[in-house]
């Protein structure tokens, strides 16, 4: 897509989306919406935005309830979303910026970059008598770390409900110092501090902070205006309230953001690669589309289309991988290898991530379809990526463009 087309894309969207004004949509997509209208009225959701693009296109751009329902704000076509773990595939984007510049191999061992994994033991054996640490068959990989094979803990031994007091430097010891829970490349197991470590690795090998990195090489170059570690106060004004289920199930209750330590635009806060990203469907459908055009945004190339290939493909085989029937793992991104379930309407091969509040975005590129869900809500049954309302919107989605 050149940037005539794509900015005609985003006029189009707008003109379409006045603020604060129903959207004059074409009736074959209004399940969408009405889809998503039954979880806000049966009180499971205050609220989502639903973004729908194929081939360029947006084909359906969908805000409805309230962003927090105590001011009765309405939910809003740039309201600002805490995208929690859709911020891991982003990250691993840093990180295959510096291996196409030759600055270093996915194969690499993480310890070649930082010193504090060297001889990380591994427990072998472990009972409620005793602990058996020995050294592992091979060191941890960048490659094991961007596919949560590393064998890692799942959390900093100083994590409480906020991690980003610490740096990315002090957090990442503690993930060192702390023994490997299995053989790297033996299992998939959903890690955090994985990531966390690749933000290190980006500070490291590139002599930038990690955040001032992101926002140069990609949220820049994107033009992702409102994808941030730290909201600003006009952005704070528009970010959507996370919510819980009430204790009597008869509603919902504001809960706050896990991880992250108010106030949110206090830049002394970690940029937790992990998970600390917050960002408008607008944003996301930029970076989606640039990966879906190989890598290009414009005239400017971010990412060569091999790398976007090697990022998208499973490399986890058979194994589980996962947090719904059927997933592998790329180099970042989960991805669909036999749709079932919750991805039964996608193409094998569709990729993206969710997020702990429920957050989605998938890209599926047999169909050249983009899939934003945008939300805010905590504890989904069975998982936030197998969750009703992702089920919802994509079965609503799909049937349309028959």
């Amino acid at each position: 897509m050149n940037s005539l087309s794509f900015a005609i894309l985003f006029v189009a969207a707008w003109v379409l989306h006045a603020k604060g004004q129903p959207r004059v949509s074409d009736p074959k997509f209004a399940g969408i919406p009405q889809a998503m209208q039954q979880f806000v009225k049966d009180g499971t959701l205050s609220g989502s935005v639903t973004l729908l693009a194929r081939e360029g296109k947006v084909l359906s751009f969908e805000a409805i309830g309230l962003a927090d329902i105590a001011t009765k704000k309405a939910m809003e076509y740039d309201t600002v979303f805490w995208i929690a773990s859709m911020t891991k595939p982003i990250t691993a984007m840093g990180v295959m910026l510096l291996q196409e510049e030759g600055k270093l191999s996915l194969d690499d061992p993480i310890e070649k970059y930082l010193r504090e994994f060297k001889g990380q033991l591994m427990i072998k054996v472990k009972s409620a008598e005793h602990t058996v640490l020995v050294k592992p068959a091979r060191p941890v990989t960048i490659k094991d770390l961007l596919m949560h094979t590393s064998g890692l803990v799942s959390h900093s031994p100083l994590d409480g409900e906020a991690i980003d007091v610490l740096s990315l430097k002090e957090a990442v010891i503690t993930y060192a110092l702390s023994p490997l829970q299995f053989e790297p490349g033996s299992q998939w197991s959903y890690c955090n501090p994985g990531i966390n470590t690749l933000g290190r690795l980006i500070e490291v090998v590139s002599g930038e902070e990690y955040a001032d990195f992101m926002e140069k090489r990609i949220f820049r170059p994107l033009g992702m205006r409102n994808t941030t570690f730290w909201p600003d106060k006009k952005q704070l004004s528009r970010l959507a309230t996370s919510y819980k289920a009430s204790p009597d199930s008869r509603g919902l209750e504001p809960v706050g953001i896990r991880y992250l330590t108010k106030p949110y635009s206090n830049k002394k806060r970690a940029p937790l690669a992990a998970g600390g990203l917050f960002s408008t469907a607008e944003d996301l459908l930029k970076l989606y589309q640039m990966i879906l055009d190989g890598g290009v945004i414009g005239k400017k190339r971010l990412l060569r289309p091999e790398t976007i290939q090697l990022m998208t493909t499973n490399h986890t085989g058979e194994m589980k991988a996962g947090f719904s029937e059927g997933m592998g793992m790329g180099m970042g991104f989960q991805v669909v290898r036999q749709p079932a379930g919750v991805t039964a309407m996608l193409s094998p091969g569709t990729f993206g991530h969710g997020g702990a509040h429920g957050t989605q975005g998938w890209i599926d590129p047999t169909t050249k379809t983009i899939y934003i869900l945008l939300i805010q809500r905590t504890g989904l049954k069975p998982t936030g990526d197998a969750s009703p309302m992702r089920r919802a919107f994509q079965e609503a989605a799909t049937s349309a463009m028959k």
